[in-house]
């Protein structure tokens, strides 16, 4: 399938060039990031924290050799942080330096809303980009911000320009490639929902897992990274208060090649619970659930079991 995108050949294009940077991604979802480049639309991405959301982003700004500007959500964040801010500082700065030189008072302070003195934030520096690739623009964890500030997105996302008061109208020159992110903590509008083209991310298979560890974690041992994935299947069964994702699947079969760890025992799991499980709650509620007996399931894993939830990343 060919493209009407400059930036990628064909959706195997994405599979691959994502492959290259250590992230396994599936027909769907590279489906879905195709068609937001040559349809200019936003990805939506939803799905549980630790499933490889933001990573997405990182991805891809190095496989498009562009820059990445992330805007952080979070409750209270207003439309001036997310957008610009004068630099007030540098204003009176300037205005006493003009009354030093002597200029005549009506003129004092005339140039101090320009462009000069404007401190862009991640939305005005998306927006005012600029180079052969269009940057990577990553709103992450929407669902943390308040509802006005989502309706003010919502008119940013539509028409890609601002107005500054004291400048006027300022227009991209070309769209960035837009990521939201959400944990789904709240429900988000329909209106920016339908301005986007929306993906869920589950947690992965067995065989997407075990390819992901594969990707992440150079020189760890097939078998001892089944067991891994086998173990992490099992705890996601469990009645936890946060379920591990692939993150924590990746930093834990880092330290356990870091340990010099051959395969998994009891032993070694009850000292690592902290690379996959961050609540005292959970990590109680495993070792009560008999970690021993969690692990020994684990190990009697043949590589052909799978987390049934469906793909994902």
């Amino acid at each position: 399938m060919r493209s009407g995108s400059p930036l990628f050949d064909s959706i195997e294009d994405i599979e691959h060039k994502f492959a290259d940077q250590g992230y396994i991604t599936d027909r769907m979802l590279a489906t879905t990031v195709y068609l937001s480049i040559v349809l200019g639309k936003p990805v939506f991405l939803e799905g549980e924290p630790g499933v490889g959301k933001t990573e997405i982003a990182k991805v891809m700004a190095k496989v498009l050799g562009s820059e990445l500007i992330r805007l952080q959500c979070y409750e209270g964040l207003d439309t001036h942080t997310a957008l610009y801010e004068w630099n007030y500082p540098r204003q009176m700065l300037e205005v006493r330096l003009q009354e030093a030189r002597g200029v005549e008072k009506d003129q004092i302070g005339r140039n101090i809303f320009s462009e000069e003195f404007l401190l862009k934030r991640p939305l005005l520096s998306a927006i005012q980009a600029e180079g052969d690739v269009p940057p990577v623009l990553l709103i992450d964890e929407i669902d943390r911000s308040d509802e006005e500030f989502e309706a003010f997105l919502l008119e940013v996302l539509s028409d890609f320009q601002i107005t500054i008061p004291e400048i006027g109208t300022i227009k991209s020159k070309q769209r960035p490639v837009v990521i939201l992110t959400s944990n789904r903590t709240r429900e988000l509008h329909d209106a920016l929902k339908r301005r986007c083209l929306y993906h869920w991310i589950d947690y992965p298979t067995f065989q997407k897992e075990m390819r992901i560890v594969e990707a992440r974690v150079p020189g760890i041992q097939d078998r001892l990274s089944g067991q891994i994935c086998r173990f992490m299947e099992l705890i996601r069964q469990e009645d936890l208060y946060k379920r591990p994702g692939v993150a924590e699947t990746i930093d834990w079969a880092q330290a356990l090649l870091s340990l010099s760890a051959d395969e998994l025992d009891p032993d070694v799991v009850y000292a690592t619970l902290g690379c996959i499980l961050k609540f005292k709650g959970d990590i109680e509620k495993v070792q009560e659930a008999n970690l021993k007996q969690l692990v020994d399931r684990a190990l009697m894993s043949d590589g052909n079991a799978g987390y049934s939830s469906g793909p994902g990343n």
